[in-house]
């Protein structure tokens, strides 16, 4: 339902500029619901400042048979404090989105002054000489240019803000560590994709926009392709999940629907925070089945059943295809409106900035900052698209798994870090994923045609 990322995973989406790394995370289809609140279990982290009002089967099995009133009494578990919490938190996301842009062009306004770029670029040319290299370099030092600068927030937002939210079980020098490590990733990944795309550029001419989009396509496949196997790794370890009826139960769901799998797998994540999550990671043919170690030990079977389900239903549906063939034409869209800007921006300010055109790397900062612009813009676009995939993702989990109070349980608890009951304008507007209460809705609604408990 959600994956979060690091901060320096933030800060290579605006480095690359070409919204390689936004557009990959919504494609893997993660799941999260977060963690319940309460008397836990030895050795498991709970979040002390969220909870809801506790109900057992028989509550469940008297619920009205009416969706509107079922959906009412599940929201009513809710104490006031928590959904004033959750509020808070969500609502200081929006400013965040807007800090996060803003600070995203200052850094870039940084690196433009004083002719910042166009001597990191020269002294890059005499270090590495053949152009492959250079912009490869530049591109490696943009990126902890950009992260430094950015680090002020990220602290905040990463760290500061996730403890005081009770949602953050680390320390801040192991939360400090893998952003160190991300950073490592990140400048790699940056490095090669300047490299890359600045090679493209200076081939094609004129039509550097087009031939832009399709190296960007391609990176984001290879991201999709890299990810799972060999970073996901460097912050958790995975391993099979115990042969039990958790195991068995999701194997049988993938088996049932013809997802490629054979094996169940756990990762630790309670190292970082009280979330759960779950996702069904693949491409061409692949698959990988993961959970984390919180929804084993903190949800009930039904709820697992019901989170897995929706995730094999990311899978099953091809959203990770659709996804980036919608994002492919969202590139396409940036690329045009890049070519539109950085024609006029490069015309007016290009000799004073030591700026030699588009395919020079060290108008970067400027692409960067155009395409921060054209992203923010198209953000209701691409929440609308995201959260379209989740509904269709939700109701395909709810005819696979038929547990209607599994999914209205696992997502009532999503109001620790959500707001359960925006307006329609603000859903649209700034939801990735359905709110808590149509979700909730959607499950009582199926509830009621099948006739179900």
């Amino acid at each position: 339902m959600e994956q979060r990322r690091t901060g320096a995973g933030r800060w290579a989406a605006l480095t690359l500029g070409l919204a390689l790394a936004a557009a990959a995370g919504p494609v893997q289809a993660a799941g999260e619901a977060p963690a319940q609140a309460g008397p836990a279990a030895s050795g498991v982290v709970t979040n002390p400042q969220f909870h809801i009002v506790p109900v057992d089967d028989a509550w469940r099995a008297g619920l009205p048979r009416d969706a509107d009133a079922a959906t009412r009494a599940y929201l009513a578990r809710l104490p006031a404090e928590v959904t004033a919490r959750a509020d808070a938190y969500f609502e200081g996301g929006y400013w965040l989105q807007l800090w996060n842009f803003l600070l995203g062009l200052a850094v870039s306004a940084v690196l433009l002054g004083g002719r910042r770029s166009a001597r990191l670029r020269d002294w890059a040319q005499r270090v590495a000489r053949r152009p492959l290299l250079r912009d490869g370099l530049y591109g490696a030092c943009f990126s902890v240019a950009g992260w430094v600068l950015t680090l002020p927030l990220t602290v905040y937002q990463g760290f500061v803000r996730e403890h005081a939210y009770g949602m953050a079980t680390q320390g801040f020098g192991a939360w400090f560590g893998e952003q160190l490590i991300g950073l490592a990733v990140g400048t790699l990944v940056t490095a090669l994709a300047v490299a890359a795309l600045y090679a493209v550029f200076r081939r094609s001419g004129e039509r550097w926009w087009l031939w832009g989009t399709v190296t960007a396509t391609a990176l984001m496949v290879l991201v999709l392709m890299v990810y799972p196997v060999w970073v996901d790794p460097l912050f958790n370890t995975y391993k099979p999940v115990e042969n039990g009826e958790v195991r068995a139960a999701v194997l049988a769901m993938a088996r049932a629907d013809g997802v490629p799998v054979e094996n169940v797998y756990e990762f630790d994540a309670s190292r970082q925070t009280t979330r759960v999550s779950a996702n069904v990671s693949g491409i061409f043919g692949s698959a990988a089945v993961r959970l984390n170690d919180n929804l084993l030990r903190r949800t009930s079977l039904p709820e697992i059943r019901a989170v897995m389900a929706h995730e094999l239903g990311h899978y099953v549906l091809n959203h990770i295809y659709k996804m980036l063939a919608f994002f492919a034409l969202i590139l396409l869209a940036g690329f045009l409106f890049a070519q539109w800007a950085m024609q006029r921006l490069l015309a007016r300010h290009g000799e004073r900035l030591g700026l030699h055109g588009v395919a020079d790397v060290a108008s970067l900062p400027l692409l960067s900052a155009v395409f921060a612009v054209f992203m923010f813009l198209a953000t209701p676009a691409t929440n609308t698209l995201v959260r379209t995939q989740e509904v269709e993702a939700d109701r395909f989990g709810l005819n696979l798994a038929r547990e209607p109070h599994g999914v209205a349980e696992a997502v009532l608890k999503l109001t620790e870090y959500r707001k359960p009951d925006p307006g329609p304008i603000e859903e649209a507007l700034f939801f990735d994923h359905p709110s808590t209460r149509f979700r909730v809705h959607d499950a009582m609604r199926w509830r009621e045609a099948m006739g179900t408990p």
